[in-house]
């Protein structure tokens, strides 16, 4: 939690203390360690960070330092540490600025995580999707409507973010830079809004219903003209807040789009709410025979109503994905001098690689490290979905984000800021919420077009009325207007996708693409790698078979060092078999995807990898060995030089104890697997045996396998998930319908599958699935719910079954309906 300085009582001064001086810009304490200066008005100043540096040097640089001695206040956040004249000035643009929530994708390509205020409904998205897209040099543009996350991507050559921001701000939009906590404050403000707006409504509907009721119960003559006007005027003066405030945002949204020559769904209701107060207004004004206040300010109330609701719902759902960006800590406690006695406490963001932490008890670990001192457990349920604390003891690795559970830990900084796996994880969880899958731009698509033809027949109506009987003219107009207004269709689908991702992370499922969720739904044939997928990918050497000069620890010093680049679990074994023996020095070391590792040795070439490979680069057949070791379970590696074999190991996986679970689960649902794996056909034939899976082919490279995918996807009925470690599979992983990793620690930072699995469980994919197929029936629920409640009451309305009042009951409804059933997929059966 960041500390906020006291206010000065100058605005020629900062606050500070004897010990820790205060920003002369932002007032927040200026960190020890750093020396960050700016000459203000001749007087030297220190600044608390590079960011704060740059927005002074701004400040001073376009001759407005008149700022600093006219502020009577500190700043509440170091964002809003400006004057407004320097948002026209580029500030946004400046690289210091920018380092918190803008990265470099290319060359003059850069990349920004904004938040957005004022989005109301989907409308309110695809508006400043199709605005910010038509600015010149902006190559994509995302919008998440539940998490008002934005992604937006530019050529900086062609405009800078100010120049978007400014787009933004043009069609009545604001956009931030995205940090947890301006996200936190820009829902609080949305809910106190919504909650004041809501109250003034209600407030003035019990009034104006106080008013209508004499009029409603009196009979002819029982109640004088002038009685009567004045009770139309006390209506009339309540009704003016409830239609000029709470009614306001309506009215501003729907002149914007009219302005921008588009129909948004505030188009309906503030015309519905707009002719119903002022053929009141009219009314009173001319003494006509009715007016309308009191179901004007009960339509408001109930409609502000439901969606105070469905956005209290809405920021529920998100809110998980939001924890991520606030569990770690502001600061942590260093360890200057370790092993030596003395301790300080710093910002997280001061700290580097190598640095010593103590992590105590109940405590968050503020970054990735190693475990040098102390024994305990961790949980890392928020990281893995694995609610058990996971025992960690010196050498271990400790996951920032993680809790320390039961004694104090020494932690050896190994990743910070952005290289954490945390960081990773929501790096991967803000792209999948702000890709649109297809359901989604389909219903978005659908709901644009429905608001024209609502539009229609609301006019058709509202004149077919009027030749009928013109008294309920207007309510029928208006009644159609609201009751079909279709903000369920359009909430229907991208509610239900944030939910299911947020559900689908806290099992340990972390779905890095829009469409991800959808098409995992549909898998009807499962391919599966087995090195470090099915097994668990800690490869030990169980034998080695010498073939030429070399005893066997020469052979695996040799191979070690041939694959000391690699990350392989193949790789890994043998360099764990070689722990203790003399190294070899190889020189020209080069890998070949899927087969093995060249390099050079005492002046001559060697290969290590899979005996066919090595073979064919040796120009010699198999050695007869070679199928004795492959008859036996595991994974035969070959060495050889230039001039004959040299060796073979034989190295032995364990399967991960939830594998046969997850098969078991696939034979149920009537899924067929298949195993595809670069050992040989013996090895993953044992496998396939032990786990149930009759298809297991082996001795298939990355080519192979791709051809495999390729074959299964030109039958159109199939729906082909591709599970890999994500290390050879790359090519395969990318071809399948849906990709699945099972990814760890730096794994998971550079991996591009549309699905990660986090922790060590595989039967958690079953249950992804599971969670996929019933997101999946909930968002068909929603859309027939829509459909149907449309193509019902817009009839009703047109022949004068619906009020208004009920029109704006029905349409808060409908809205709420779909969101709580979305909230469904948040129960999850243990």
């Amino acid at each position: 939690m960041r500390v906020q300085a006291m206010s000065p009582n100058s605005p020629l001064s900062t606050a500070s203390t004897a010990t820790e001086p205060a920003c002369y810009h932002c007032g927040l304490p200026v960190p020890s360690g750093t020396d960050y200066r700016v000459v203000v008005e001749g007087v030297e100043r220190r600044m608390c960070c590079a960011g704060c540096e740059a927005v002074a040097q701004a400040i001073v640089g376009n001759g407005l330092s008149g700022y600093y001695r006219h502020r009577d206040a500190m700043p509440e956040k170091r964002a809003e540490a400006m004057p407004d004249e320097l948002r026209d000035l580029g500030l946004f643009d400046h690289p210091e600025f920018q380092q918190g929530f803008v990265r470099p994708v290319g060359e003059h390509e850069r990349e920004a995580s904004l938040i957005l205020e004022g989005i109301t409904c989907a409308a309110c998205v695809w508006l400043n999707e199709q605005h910010v897209a038509r600015q010149p040099g902006v190559s994509a543009v995302q919008i998440n409507y539940a998490t008002r996350r934005a992604r937006v991507r530019w050529d900086e050559r062609q405009i800078k973010l100010s120049g978007i921001l400014a787009a933004i701000q043009a069609i009545g939009y604001r956009a931030y830079p995205y940090d947890a906590a301006r996200a936190e404050q820009v829902a609080d403000r949305e809910r106190r809004s919504m909650l004041w707006r809501v109250f003034v409504a209600g407030f003035g509907m019990m009034q104006v219903m106080m008013y209508a009721f004499p009029a409603y119960m009196a009979g002819d003559g029982d109640m004088t003209a002038d009685m009567e006007l004045l009770l139309r005027w006390a209506s009339l003066i309540l009704t003016l807040p409830v239609v000029l405030y709470s009614a306001a945002p309506f009215f501003q949204r729907a002149w914007r789009d009219i302005r921008l020559r588009r129909l948004g769904m505030d188009v309906p209701v503030a015309l519905g709410v707009g002719s119903a107060f002022l053929a009141s207004l009219w009314a009173t004004l001319t003494h006509g025979p009715v007016v309308y206040f009191d179901s004007v300010t009960m339509f408001v109330f109930f409609l502000l109503g439901g969606r105070y609701l469905e956005m209290l719902a809405r920021q529920r759902a998100v809110r998980g994905i939001e924890e991520l960006g606030k569990v770690l800590p502001a600061f942590s406690e260093r360890l200057p001098d370790w092993p030596r006695p003395g301790s300080e406490r710093v910002p997280v963001s001061q700290l580097a690689p190598g640095d010593h932490v103590r992590v105590r008890p109940g405590e968050v670990a503020p970054v990735d490290g190693v475990v040098v001192e102390g024994v305990s457990e961790a949980n890392e349920a928020l990281l893995t979905g694995e609610s058990r604390p996971v025992p960690k003891a010196a050498g271990a690795p400790l996951t920032g984000g993680s809790i320390n559970v039961s004694s104090p830990l020494v932690l050896r900084v190994e990743q910070v800021g952005d290289g954490t796996r945390l960081a990773a994880i929501r790096r991967l969880m803000e792209r999948a919420a702000s890709e649109k899958p297809r359901l989604a731009t389909l219903s978005d698509r659908l709901a644009a077009r429905f608001v024209v033809a609502l539009l229609a027949l609301a006019t058709v109506a509202g004149v077919a009325w009027y030749f009928v009987e013109p008294s309920r003219a207007l309510w029928v107009f208006v009644s159609v207007l609201v009751v079909a207004c279709p903000c369920a269709l359009s909430l229907a689908t991208p509610t239900a996708l944030t939910v299911a991702t947020d559900a689908l992370a806290r099992m340990g499922v972390l779905v890095t693409r829009g469409y991800a969720i959808e098409t995992l739904a549909r898998v009807n044939h499962y391919v599966f790698d087995k090195t470090g997928t099915l097994t668990m990918g800690r490869m030990t050497v169980e034998e080695v078979l010498p073939l030429g000069g070399m005893d066997a620890d020469a052979l695996c010093a040799l191979g070690a060092a041939l694959e000391q680049g690699s990350e392989h679990p193949v790789a890994l074994g043998l360099r764990a078999a070689a722990d203790g023996k003399p190294p070899v020095a190889v020189s020209g070391v080069l890998a070949e995807t899927g087969q093995g590792m060249s390099g050079r040795y005492d002046a001559g070439a060697v290969w290590i990898g899979r005996p066919d490979f090595v073979a064919a680069r040796l120009g010699q057949p198999l050695p007869a060995e070679t199928a004795a070791l492959e008859a036996k379970a595991g994974t035969v590696v070959a060495l050889a030089d230039e001039r004959s074999w040299l060796g073979l190991f034989r190295l032995a996986d364990t399967l991960r104890p939830a594998a046969t679970d997850l098969i078991c689960q696939l034979d149920a649902a009537g899924i067929p697997a298949t195993i595809l794996s670069g050992d040989a056909p013996a090895a993953a034939a044992a496998a396939g045996r032990e786990l149930g899976i009759a298809d297991a082919r082996g001795g298939m490279t990355p080519q192979d396998k791709l051809t495999f995918i390729t074959g299964l996807q030109n039958d159109p009925a199939k729906v082909v998930a591709m599970v890999g470690d994500g290390v050879n599979d790359a090519p395969v992983l990318a071809q399948a319908h849906v990709s699945v990793a099972v990814g760890s620690g730096t794994d998971l930072a550079r991996n591009q599958a549309d699905i990660v699995l986090l922790g060590e469980d595989l039967a958690r994919l079953a249950e992804g699935a599971g969670v996929a197929r019933k997101t999946l029936r909930i968002i068909r629920q929603n859309l027939w719910w829509s459909f149907a409640y449309n193509f019902s009451a817009v009839p009703l309305a047109m022949t004068g079954w619906v009020t208004p009042l009920m029109a704006g009951v029905g349409m808060a409804g409908s809205s709420l309906l779909v969101v709580l059933n979305a909230l469904r997929l948040q129960r999850r059966r243990e």
